[in-house]
């Protein structure tokens, strides 16, 4: 004989059954903001909006209008986080020189700023090292910038691990190709624990 279940029990057992089907879901644990996320793991990505949007925040909050994205500074930037990388080198000639990366960029005749840095693990690293660099504070707070390209590179085989590099631009600032140029060669500095090292460079 089959066994039997009484219609009290039979109840409990739906009751229960809904309990557990209507029980609150806990949302899932929220993912690491971008700015925070590591660049030096494999298959890291950076976000370039939230980069200009934390630039531009800082500009806003300095009295600046804000900048916005452009594709052919992003490739100037990437090119030379790159080469930084492959000669694990802070240098703003490794790519070639500033001049002759602006050239290349088509940014020829414009004002033209580029900041570089070694060592920062997260985007959020590397905009603290700039914002606490005299030099590389006044490059972000340039008045007339309003475009930006920014990249990173990983170099697992560098004691830096990842290599960056922001250019900001006026492209309606037109000058000629051969104006002054200074530059502030790269030192090396503490930040808290970490070693940080930074580059920056103006055409001017």
């Amino acid at each position: 004989m089959a066994p039997t279940v009484s219609r009290a029990a039979a109840l409990a057992l739906v009751a229960a059954l809904a309990g557990c089907s209507t029980a609150p879901v806990a949302p899932p644990p929220p993912s690491t903001p971008s700015v925070y996320q590591s660049m030096s793991k494999p298959g890291a990505s950076l976000d370039r909006r939230a980069a200009a949007e934390m630039i531009s925040e800082f500009r806003r909050g300095n009295g600046l209008p804000p900048v916005t994205l452009d594709p052919a500074l992003n490739r100037m930037a990437q090119e030379q986080a790159d080469a930084m990388a492959r000669n694990d080198k802070l240098s703003h000639s490794v790519g070639g020189t500033l001049k002759e990366r602006i050239t290349r960029s088509g940014y020829r005749n414009a004002l033209v700023v580029e900041n570089i840095g070694a060592g920062h693990d997260t985007l959020a690293d590397a905009f603290t090292g700039w914002r606490h660099s005299p030099p590389h504070m006044k490059n972000m707070l340039a008045p007339k910038v309003t475009r930006i390209g920014i990249a990173s590179a990983r170099a697992p085989s560098s004691r830096f691990e990842v290599f960056w590099a922001m250019v900001l631009a006026d492209p309606n600032d037109p000058r000629p190709l051969p104006g002054a140029m200074a530059v502030a060669r790269p030192a090396p500095a503490r930040s808290g624990d970490s070693l940080t090292i930074n580059g920056v460079s103006v055409a001017r």
